[in-house]
Parts: C-alpha cells; sequence; structure tokens
C-alpha cells in the first residue's frame, strides 16, 4: 500500500522550525525536492506566498502558527496548489477555510496528528469508548504531555480524541480542560495537558473504575512520524480536489481506490 506519487515532489514549505526542518529532511531522503522554504520573517501575512514564488511549486506543507494558517490556505488555495496542514489551534475557522477552498476547487489535507500511528490509536480509542460505555464504573480521561514550548493547550489531537470519546458516551456531554479547582462535574470529559521537558508527544486516553483501570498510549518518539504522514498526504493529494480529514486519506490507501471529493462525514 502506497500513496507515493510517480513523480517527486517539488514542495513548498511554510514554517520552518523543527517540523519544517524534520519534514525537509524526510521529504529529501524520499526523494522530493524542497522548492521554496517559508518562514515567518519571509511570510508575515502571507507575503512570500505568490504565484511567482510558487512556481513549479506542487504542493505546500503547513507546519507554522495558528494563527498564520488561515491566512496560508487563503493565499495557497489562490494561487491553486494543493496544500497540507499539520498545524494544529486553527479548528476553530476550520469550517470557514473549508468553504474556502471548495468555493476556488482546491485541495487541503488536514489533520490534528498526521503520524500513521496516532491516527490508528484514534480507531482503537473509539472502539474502546464503545465498549466501555455500557459499564458505569468505568470513567473515561484524557492525558496529554508535550515539550514546553508548544503554543496549545490541550493539543489538538488531545480534543479530537476527546471528541471521539464524547460520541461514543451516554453520560459524558462536554471537555473540561485544564486541573479543576474543586470537584469535576460527572458529566465532564476530562482533559489534562502536561508541558514540561522536550516530550515530542504523549496522549493516553484511560478508563478508571475501583476495580481496575485500562489504558491506551500513543507517544510519539520523535518528529519523524508526524513528518511521513505529511509527506505522505502531499504525494496523495497532487491531482485531487476536495477538503480531507488526513483519516480520510489513510482510508483510501487501505481500502487500496480513490476518495471522492466530498469528505466523509466525521464526529468530533
Amino acid at each position: 500500500m502506497s500513496a507515493a506519487p510517480e513523480a517527486p515532489l517539488r514542495i513548498a514549505l511554510l514554517g520552518y522550525g523543527r517540523m519544517g526542518r524534520e519534514v525537509e529532511r524526510v521529504a529529501l531522503e524520499e526523494g522530493h525536492e524542497i522548492a521554496l522554504r517559508l518562514d515567518i520573517d519571509d511570510n508575515r501575512d502571507g507575503a512570500g506566498i505568490t504565484p511567482e514564488s510558487f512556481a513549479g511549486v506542487d504542493v505546500a506543507i503547513d507546519f507554522s502558527q495558528p494563527e498564520a494558517v488561515p491566512i496560508n490556505i487563503d493565499k495557497v488555495s489562490a494561487v491553486g496548489t494543493p496544500m497540507v496542514v499539520g498545524t494544529t489551534g486553527w479548528s476553530d475557522r476550520l469550517d470557514e477555510m473549508r468553504a474556502l477552498v471548495e468555493k476556488r476547487d482546491g485541495a487541503l489535507v488536514y489533520g490534528a496528528n498526521l503520524s500513521v500511528g496516532a491516527n490508528l490509536f484514534f480507531r482503537l480509542a473509539a472502539v474502546a469508548a464503545e465498549l466501555f460505555d455500557p459499564f458505569a464504573d468505568y470513567d473515561p480521561y484524557v492525558i496529554e504531555h508535550h515539550h514546553r514550548h508548544k503554543l496549545d493547550a490541550p493539543s489538538g489531537t488531545a480534543l479530537h480524541v476527546a471528541g471521539l470519546l464524547l460520541a461514543r458516551s451516554s453520560r459524558k456531554t462536554r471537555v473540561q480542560a485544564g486541573n479543576p479547582e474543586a470537584a469535576i462535574d460527572p458529566e465532564a470529559l476530562h482533559v489534562a495537558s502536561i508541558r514540561a521537558g522536550a516530550a515530542p508527544g504523549e496522549h493516553r486516553v484511560g478508563f478508571d473504575s475501583g476495580a481496575d483501570s485500562v489504558e491506551l498510549v500513543h507517544t510519539a518518539r520523535s518528529r519523524e512520524g508526524f513528518a511521513r504522514g505529511a509527506v505522505l498526504a502531499a504525494g496523495w493529494i497532487v491531482g485531487k480536489r476536495g477538503v480531507f480529514e488526513f483519516g480520510e486519506v489513510l482510508d483510501a490507501i487501505l481500502e487500496h481506490k480513490p476518495a471522492s471529493s466530498t469528505p466523509v462525514s466525521r464526529t468530533r
């Protein structure tokens, strides 16, 4: 199973921090070319994204900052280049950006987490939530740990997992993030964040009862998994039209068939 394009890609990197450099390393290792690098100073308000700078670019990969993502999507879709967004923290603008890209007949892949392993972890968490829900003694929770420089808390991945649990819970109705000063509402799903050290990302989904406790854990050993997922999605989206969540890319690859340009409805 592979989504590798027939020819090497010419990639534009939007954001050239830790993740941007890791995407570059993986892309070069896989035989692709980095045609353009735009970091914060090069791309304020999307100034670096022009028809001239994107001439010959096959696809853009964004690991910039949350506030820059809507601007980048606007500019990239305007020049007609497919795009993969791995930045989190902008989901409140997703519907607006989806409508914009679809209006322009563009192409976009986005995801709370572009790691293949993490996305399979999502599926395990969803199945576990369904299995445990009939047993009221088991209380679900989410814990995530990232490096101290991460800009958003809870992480986009944690919120995505929480949405999967809420959709399958008959007792939890909302997320409560952070550390409560008093007892937590029984109807709240507690999502706790740790910001310390250099951890690239760990997410735990637990089901705790008086008798025992069960946990599912995804631990990113490095940023490589996110980078490989981004390059995988970049190869897949070229030549397509529509807006896709990264899980849909995996679905299409696993099913050995092209995905429809109409996104699959997913509960979040």
